[in-house]
């Protein structure tokens, strides 16, 4: 492995600070230095902070990205905390310690660096962590500051700031917001908790390189180093699945491992199965939903979770995709927003089933203008079909289904995971 990964995976240390970049990156922070993930998620690199934020001239406390969802046209910030005294360089003048700076654009922005209590109110100096909350968690925009057993809760409207004591959670070096959830890091190890509360999930303390650094050799079921192309979302390895759920979120499925598509502020990272949908694992051969369901095929069997409670498998499930929609086996599958029209396909052919209808009966196949497809979805955009590296799009299922060509192949990782071309 590179030597900055192996340097990383060796290391028993923690991280000083940790955040998502302006690009969905994945910085960590330690020292003089700072790690970051790659655009493809996988081979992380090192550099010196000078080489970034030259003007900082030593190590931060805490690392925060900030999007003002009330201001979309406001460039997202990134702001960098220090505590520590510092003697004044050639043409700087000496530092007290609590400052905080912030970047746009990779640039530092007028004004800064600031007092800490001066850019938030009421917040300490010295805070070991900080993370961004999103309103539908934490109802308002809010920034969780960490300083020892106390999180400082600053509301970025009222500009007023609540501290609170989670001693359950423990103090925390760094903390991360990544696809809606919140984890606390400390050492080599990570808790999820709740922004709300402070309560740690069940499963927690796990290891930082068995999922955000992809340690050779380990890895959440197998080695991170295992994914290879499966983990990297640039390589043109087929994916086996897609998914498009009733809450905007999509997919992406190949080789045990899931992408999340429309959160390109949180960057492209392969994640294991089970970190999505629990107790999951193997392939997803085919996947969709339908009224708050998520429904995934492996094989044979078909199991359902419910995609607002954190993906809580529903009970009885998996069983067998013969008795639950009437087929042995999916090749792909979709429904599209608001309807409970099924597709089902296998090689060359697209079979309905009404969904509302129960039991459930599968409709006469239909011939695509595809001999065969590895995946497919629905979405407002409409109906994409998915093969090899390429994907089809047709604006509706009519004209799918009245094709008799396929619609002209465009690039799923120049397209969907923006990848250079």
């Amino acid at each position: 492995s590179p030597p900055d990964l192996a340097q990383l995976c060796a290391d028993e240390g923690s991280f000083d600070a940790a955040t998502l970049s302006e690009n969905g990156t994945m910085l960590f922070f330690r020292g003089e230095e700072v790690w970051e993930s790659s655009q493809g998620g996988l081979q992380p690199h090192t550099r010196p902070l000078a080489t970034s934020w030259p003007e900082l001239g030593g190590p931060v406390e805490a690392a925060l990205r900030l999007y003002h969802r009330q201001h979309p046209q406001e460039h997202q910030s990134l702001y960098l905390f220090q505590a520590w005294p510092r003697a004044a360089g050639r043409g700087q003048r000496a530092a007290s310690g609590e400052q905080v700076w912030a970047y746009a654009g990779g640039q530092l922005r007028p004004g800064f660096p600031r007092r800490i209590g001066d850019e938030f109110p009421g917040v300490p100096g010295g805070v070991d962590a900080a993370v961004e909350c999103y309103p539908e968690d934490c109802g308002g925009e809010t920034v969780l500051f960490f300083k020892g057993d106390t999180v400082y809760s600053f509301d970025l409207a009222l500009r007023v700031t609540k501290p609170r004591v989670w001693p359950g959670l423990g103090p925390c070096s760094a903390a991360l917001r990544w696809l809606e959830r919140y984890y606390c890091l400390r050492g080599t190890h990570f808790h999820r908790f709740d922004p709300l509360t402070g309560k740690v999930h069940i499963g927690y303390p796990r290891d930082l390189r068995d999922y955000f650094i992809p340690c050779p050799g380990r890895g959440h079921g197998q080695g991170n180093a295992s994914w290879g192309d499966a983990g990297d979302r640039c390589s043109e390895m087929p994916f086996q699945a897609f998914l498009s759920d009733d809450t905007g979120r999509i997919y992406a499925f190949r080789g045990g491992l899931s992408f999340r598509l429309d959160s390109w502020r949180d960057g492209y990272h392969a994640w294991p199965l089970g970190q999505t949908w629990p107790e999951l694992e193997g392939e997803v051969d085919a996947a969709f939903a339908w009224d708050g369901r998520t429904y995934l095929i492996q094989g044979s069997q078909v199991s359902i979770f419910l995609s607002e409670q954190g993906h809580r498998r529903v009970l009885g499930y998996p069983r067998a995709l013969q008795e639950e929609l009437g087929v042995p086996s999916a090749d792909a599958a979709f429904t599209c927003p608001g309807s409970a029209h099924l597709y089902l396909i296998t090689g060359d052919r697209i079979r309905l089933v009404d969904l509302m209808q129960m039991p459930r009966h599968v409709g006469e196949p239909v011939l695509l203008p595809h001999d065969h497809v590895d995946g497919a979805m629905c979405t407002n955009d409409g109906v994409f079909l998915f093969r090899g590296p390429s994907y089809h799009q047709y604006s509706s299922v009519a004209q799918l289904l009245g094709a008799q060509q396929p619609a002209p192949p465009q690039s799923i990782a120049t397209h969907f995971f923006h990848c250079p071309q």
